[in-house]
């Protein structure tokens, strides 16, 4: 297998942002909306003084803010569980032959995982459930076909992701912040 991008998903990369904040328009102060938009450009978690100054907007309940900063804190342990879940579930995934091989394919998977999780924090710091573009998911979509992504051990990441991640908080927590995971493993189990 060819570690080799095509043309194809090189061309399909940059159009695969699967992050929208259009409509949070009217819900969210302008300023507020630029945060998450700048921090999505920029493809990093929310800073302290990003969630500073969305706390300071009074527009989202402190607890979605604290949310979002325990798991931007616990990324990289929340991404370690899903890899583990998965590597678990799929155990010759990453041998030779398998979908995520050679090692430079399970990486990729892996940073797709991190990524996910930043996105599902934007939802929930804005307090927003609808944080996905169509159009990015539908390129997303393309681009996972054309690399051949195994999609089934991306839901079951997805998916251990928000188990890693709803374990963090009490049950009346886990219930609120849910639909923000769900939401996104809908829309991933949508592929073809």
């Amino acid at each position: 297998m060819t570690t080799q991008l095509t043309e194809t998903a090189k061309q399909l990369i940059p159009k695969a942002r699967i992050v929208s904040f259009k409509s949070w328009v009217g819900l969210l102060p302008t300023e507020i909306i630029q945060l998450f938009q700048t921090a999505d450009d920029e493809g990093r978690y929310l800073t302290d003084s990003d969630l500073n100054l969305i706390k300071s907007s009074s527009a989202v309940p402190i607890f979605y803010i604290e949310a979002a900063s325990l798991l931007g804190e616990y990324a990289a342990e929340i991404v370690d569980e899903a890899r583990e879940k998965v590597l678990t579930t799929y155990p010759n995934i990453t041998a030779e032959g398998g979908d995520l091989y050679p090692p430079i394919r399970a990486e990729a998977c892996w940073r797709d995982f991190w990524h996910f999780l930043r996105c599902i924090s934007y939802g929930i710091a804005g307090n927003n459930i609808e944080f996905t573009s169509q159009e990015g998911l539908y390129y997303m979509n393309l681009l996972y076909q054309e690399l051949r992504v195994p999609l089934s051990a991306m839901v079951c990441g997805l998916e251990a992701i928000k188990t890693a991640s709803l374990k963090r908080f009490s049950s009346e927590q886990q219930t609120q912040l849910a639909p923000y995971f769900d939401h996104l493993v809908a829309r991933l189990k949508e592929f073809s």
